[in-house]
């Protein structure tokens, strides 16, 4: 199901262009518009689930296999020295975009981003 209104649902259906850096049957993964980090990734679902509750299990393990292919680019290309995971369920928990989202944020030795203060 795509909805009409989604940023993520028209990226994912080519109607906004972008450069993915991987791309499979059920997802995509392309660098942020406005990265925290250097080579932020996003990894979203081509089908529109707003979040992980809607986001159906047996996807789960493609999902991890996705995040360790991007892993493995920015590792090779990049050349960080670790990265974080971050996904946002619902606005009070900082979910701007109502489609599932996982973002990659590749880490460098001094790169000044925490998530604590």
């Amino acid at each position: 199901m795509k909805k009409k209104d989604c940023i993520f649902c028209k990226i994912t259906n080519k109607e906004i262009p972008k450069d993915f850096i991987y791309e499979n049957d059920n997802f995509v993964a392309f660098l942020d518009d406005n990265p925290r980090v250097k080579g932020h990734t996003l990894i979203i679902p081509k089908k529109h689930y707003v979040n992980s509750f809607d986001l159906p299990s047996s996807l789960g393990v493609e999902l991890l296999d996705i995040i360790k292919r991007v892993a493995e680019i920015q590792y090779k290309d990049k050349k960080i020295g670790g990265f974080n995971l971050l996904q946002n369920n619902f606005p009070v928990a900082g979910q701007v975009v109502m489609h599932f989202h996982l973002h990659f944020l590749p880490r460098r030795e001094g790169d000044g981003f925490t998530f604590f203060k």
